[in-house]
């Protein structure tokens, strides 16, 4: 609850914060009351980073932080409203086409009606944010912490180094290939101590694949010195010395003459207590003395330190032992592994299901006995499915069966779902939650709001981004050259570093796909539980609950609706009646995210234009739908609208221009061009997608001057396209175009135009299926200083790739796939230094690959050559 209420403060103040704000607050009256609300919320907001890690503890505290998130979130709801006027004052600064009531509003002669509205609101959340925050002092808490990582040893116990290997099952493979890595001299690498991380999520068994290992007779064979030390506090660089050094105490103990121990170095260690009162040099002596001259394997377990200047002063202290020494990592941290590994990571994968099975059997039974119980072995199975190959969850749900055979309790851990079920602290939930718990605060709501999306769903990482920009969770960019996109890019990388992502993919324009564990998802719903609900006819809603996903229809979900107030976000996971659209438009005012994906809603009613505070409208795959309301061009706070799959979309709005916000545009529509007139709102758009327009003929006629923030351009299935109609030098922060199934279109220039001295910010190009191309477009030479991907596929009449290709200076990617009439590759291509992939396919008039291909044989990390039947040698 404090991480939600930290993430409303920093929203409010920023707000708070703005020009805009200070300068119309002061002509509306209200600037004291918004001076003293900012100073409020910034004392609350100082104080939450300690109630995030109390609020466990302190019952008091959470019930408090609860209060707290409500007025905060009204706070906002209200300075929201403020922000919705001043937008709606810039759309008749621009368009003069606002209301006449409207133009009143805002004009000098009424400014009472302003005032009284205004004041009152904000007077009166001041007041309440003021009754709430005086109650902070009464829980002693620290102001002016930093968003600093939890003490990891009040929450884990530190691991050993002993592990039955009877106890460890499936992973016979994974230790046999560790081993390899450990024992393999690596007679490439320059360096005399390799580091070997391995990553998985939460209960996965690193610890214990590295206790097997560790243990095993040739590995213990192998090394004159094994030292295991649990790394999980701050990675504070003395205390880990002290630790390696009482590691190595019973070792050298152990191995005194059989490995040809010096003598000296059990006189160099003597005993624990001794090591503790060294001081810093005598500490760092002794660790070198220890490892000079003899080959050891240490083991950091649990490392989450991401300050690379820490691993480096720790590093260079290891740096001293023989050749083939080894350290092995255990992290959940990719980030971690990237900054300490000096091989590749190895990823660690969650056991099959049959080995999930003789684990459970084993810690679910006593030995012997599961024979007697067909049944409850077959519900057994059922419940193991659940634990998607992770043993810490296998164990967890074994415990908690173990030794009993009521079918009634087995059935009951099948069907409910593991968070709802008593954990102890060693058990699957709290060990996930260590890595929820060692996220900035940042980042904390974005993983909570992913339980409104059902388990293995396919995550796509842009539409990801763009539902927590609509709720305010991406901190404004400090860079002026950084958008809030890369924000949420950047945090989509973090999640995806600390394994709270899986089954990532990257696509050719580097957006990527991905889902969650299970279990995660598991961890995902417990944060959120409160705040983040799935409904169904059967649920049971908290009164305070702010996002819904809507899995079933019907009365008895309209029922449960009608009692809810403070909602912002609808997700219709199922096809949905009218009425209960209209419930949600007419209760829920602070709505921030409406998606209607799939619906068959043929139209939508005016209310829609009353959601003044709306971010987020999806209206993807509806094919019954033909028109859009006027009112929709109201949502002047609107920033992501998906409208493609809209087959039978006739136009859009005429007023649509009034929707200043957007940022994110996908469009279907029947209609014929899409102008100025059509879409004026584009001025703040950073990605517009158009696809699947079969009558469009024109795009962006009378728009120069209007995309100089569009970022990324796609265009698809648009057959009867024959112009962009727009010069290429207006989009000049353009940095991804896609274009592709476009019959008529032919990029080429208009006439009399000069595109030779441009100066664009193209990044990547893909081009795909344009019959109608023949060369490449004049234009791609003024992003000669920055396209780094060129794609180009099945575009038959292409004829020859431009002479100064080889002027893409930074081009790391060039695909050239299935052009026919393609002959040959151009000349002086060598200058393309920067070249990592190549592919080369379905080219049957290619004979000969050019000379300059030997020239990248040792920087080239992919060729593909494929598909060309005439090719008749290579260089």
């Amino acid at each position: 609850m404090a991480e939600i209420g930290y993430g409303i403060a920093v929203k409010v103040l920023e707000l708070l914060g703005s020009v805009i704000y200070q300068e119309l607050s002061s002509a509306w009256g209200v600037r004291s009351d918004l001076t003293k609300l900012e100073r409020t919320v910034k004392a609350i907001k100082a104080v939450l980073l300690d109630a995030k890690e109390k609020q466990a503890r302190d019952h008091r505290l959470s019930i408090w932080l609860g209060e707290l998130k409500d007025v905060l979130q009204d706070a906002e709801n209200v300075l929201d409203e403020f922000q919705y006027r001043i937008l709606q004052k810039e759309v008749m600064k621009r368009y003069g086409s606002t209301s006449k009531k409207v133009s009143n509003l805002f004009s000098s002669s009424n400014p009472l009606a302003v005032h009284f509205e205004m004041a009152h609101k904000i007077k009166n959340i001041r007041k309440r944010v003021d009754e709430i925050a005086a109650e902070k002092d009464k829980f002693n808490l620290a102001q002016g912490l930093v968003d600093r990582k939890l003490d990891m040893q009040e929450m884990r116990d530190m691991t050993h180094s002993f592990v039955d290997p009877r106890n460890v099952i499936g992973r016979e493979d994974a230790k046999k290939y560790i081993i390899h890595l450990l024992t393999d001299l690596n007679e490439n690498s320059s360096r005399n101590v390799d580091v070997i991380p391995i990553v998985a999520i939460g209960g996965l068994g690193k610890t214990a694949i590295a206790k097997l290992v560790y243990s095993d007779e040739q590995v213990v064979d192998h090394f004159q010195l094994r030292m295991w030390v649990c790394a999980i506090d701050d990675f504070n660089v003395t205390r880990l010395i002290k630790e390696i050094l009482k590691s190595a105490i019973p070792k050298i103990d152990e191995n005194f003459g059989a490995h040809g121990l010096q003598n000296n170095l059990r006189e160099l260690l003597r005993d624990k207590k001794f090591i503790d009162n060294l001081g810093v040099d005598e500490l760092q002596f002794r660790l070198r003395e220890l490892l000079k001259d003899n080959k050891f394997l240490l083991v950091l377990d649990d490392i989450w330190n991401e300050d690379r200047n820490k691993w480096m002063e720790l590093q260079d202290l290891l740096l001293g032992g023989c050749n083939g020494s080894k350290i092995m990592v255990t992290t959940r941290n990719n980030s971690v592994a990237t900054i300490m590994g000096t091989v590749p990571t190895y990823h660690l994968e969650g056991l099959s299901h049959k080995d999930c099975v003789s684990l459970f059997v084993k810690l679910a039974f006593k030995e012997g006995v599961e024979k007697q119980y067909p049944n409850l072995l077959d519900i057994g199975n059922d419940i193991v499915k659940k634990c998607k190959g992770n043993p810490l969850a296998v164990r967890t749900l074994a415990s908690l069966l173990y030794s009993k055979v009521d079918e009634r309790e087995w059935r009951s851990m099948r069907d409910n779902e593991i968070w709802h079920l008593k954990q102890n602290e060693g058990d699957i939930l709290p060990a996930l939650r260590l890595s929820y718990n060692q996220l900035p605060f940042h980042l904390n709501q974005c993983f909570a709001y992913c339980s409104l999306f059902p388990k293995d769903y396919e995550f796509s990482s842009c539409l990801l981004v763009q539902f927590w920009m609509a709720h305010g969770l991406l901190q404004s960019p400090d860079n002026e050259n950084q958008d809030l996109e890369d924000i949420g890019d950047f945090y989509i990388k973090e999640l995806m570093s600390r394994s709270l992502f899986q089954d990532v993919y990257e696509d050719d324009l580097f957006n990527y796909s991905f889902k969650m564990h299970d279990l995660v998802h598991d961890l995902a719903i417990s944060i959120a539980e409160g705040e983040c609900s799935v409904v169904t006819k059967t649920s049971t809603l908290a009164a305070e609950v702010s996002h819904l996903s809507i899995l079933e229809s019907g009365q008895e979900v309209t029922t449960q609706l009608e009692r809810l107030s403070k909602v912002q976000t609808i997700i219709f996971k199922t096809k949905q009646h009218m009425s209960i659209l209209e419930t949600c438009i007419s209760r829920f005012k602070y709505l921030r995210v409406l998606d209607l994906e799939n619906s068959s809603f043929e139209v939508l009613p005016n209310s829609i234009g009353s959601l003044k505070h709306l971010r987020y409208l999806n209206l993807s795959e509806n094919r019954r739908i033909k028109q859009l309301p006027n009112s929709i061009c109201k949502l002047h706070s609107l920033q992501i609208l998906q409208l493609n799959g809209c087959n039978n979309l006739e136009r859009l709005p005429k007023g649509i221009r009034d929707i200043i916000s957007l940022r994110f545009l996908v469009v279907t529509t029947k209609h014929t061009c899409l102008s100025e007139k059509a879409v004026g709102c584009l001025d703040s758009l950073r990605c517009l997608v158009i696809t699947g327009c079969e009558n469009l003929k024109c795009l962006f006629e009378g728009m120069e001057g209007r995309l100089t923030y569009l970022r990324t351009l796609m265009v698809g299935d648009c057959p009867s396209l024959t112009s962009l109609s727009l010069s290429i030098k207006h989009l000049t922060a353009l940095e991804t175009l896609m274009i592709r199934d476009c019959e008529e279109l032919s990029l080429m220039e208009r006439e009399g135009e000069d595109n030779r001295d441009l100066k664009l910010s193209l990044q990547k190009l893909l081009i795909g299926r344009l019959p109608k191309l023949e060369v490449l477009p004049q234009w791609l030479q003024g992003s000669a200083n920055t396209l780094q991907l060129l794609w180009i596929q099945e575009c038959e009449n292409l004829k020859a790739l431009s002479e100064w290709l080889p002027r893409l200076k930074l081009l790391n990617t060039l695909a050239i796939v299935k052009c026919p009439k393609l002959s040959s590759l151009p000349e002086g291509m060598e200058a393309l230094t920067a070249l990592r992939l190549l592919r080369i396919i379905g080219l049957p008039k290619l004979e000969v690959l050019p000379q300059w291909l030997q020239g990248f044989a040792n920087t080239l990390q992919q060729l593909v050559i494929g598909e060309c039947e005439n090719l008749k040698a290579l260089p």
